[in-house]
């Protein structure tokens, strides 16, 4: 379904252009996961800044390497966690498309849940490679799939607070 804009040309309406944008997303961090594994050694570390590296490094678990040590069962767990996340975040999108930062947060959050998924499903990993870290302290490492989901959650989280408030103001 598209829309006719005064200029006379066309745009995707409703969930089209969200899910083209999660697209995007997609292809960005399948694209720079591509480049850094075609560049770099696994472990491999190249300073940017005072600030930040780009690392090679694969994570089988969770966020912050949780349940990464684990025997390979949390492969298949969160591929299927993922996959119904996003089953579920299309849903919403559906029901929610016309509310501008609501869809944005939940395209964030589906482009890099399916980014992380496609990982598991070829490499039975995620590939990690910003490092970010002050003095010796590290975060973990991560992607843009991992920054998409963790922007696409304070997006989500804002506009839940925001509409909280708009309720409470209109009781």
């Amino acid at each position: 379904m598209t829309t006719k804009h005064p200029t006379g040309t066309t745009a995707p309406s409703g969930i089209a252009r969200w899910l083209g944008i999660a697209a995007i997303l997609i292809v960005l961090d399948q694209i720079s996961k591509i480049a850094i594994t075609s560049t770099f050694s696994y472990g491999e570390s190249v300073p940017v800044t005072s600030f930040f590296n780009l690392v090679l490094v694969y994570n089988k678990g969770a966020a912050f390497s949780f349940l990464a040590s684990e025997t390979g069962w949390q492969r298949h767990f969160f591929t299927v966690v993922g996959i119904g996340a996003s089953l579920f975040i299309i849903y919403l999108l559906k029901k929610h498309a016309g509310q501008r930062l609501m869809s944005w947060a939940l395209t964030l959050i589906l482009g890099g849940a399916i980014g992380n998924v496609i990982d598991r499903v070829l490499y039975g990993h995620v590939i990690d490679f910003l490092d970010v870290y002050v003095g010796s302290w590290h975060w973990p490492a991560f992607n843009i799939a991992d920054s998409a989901i963790c922007i696409g959650a304070l997006l989500f989280v804002y506009d839940e607070l925001r509409n909280s408030k708009k309720q409470d103001a209109g009781t």
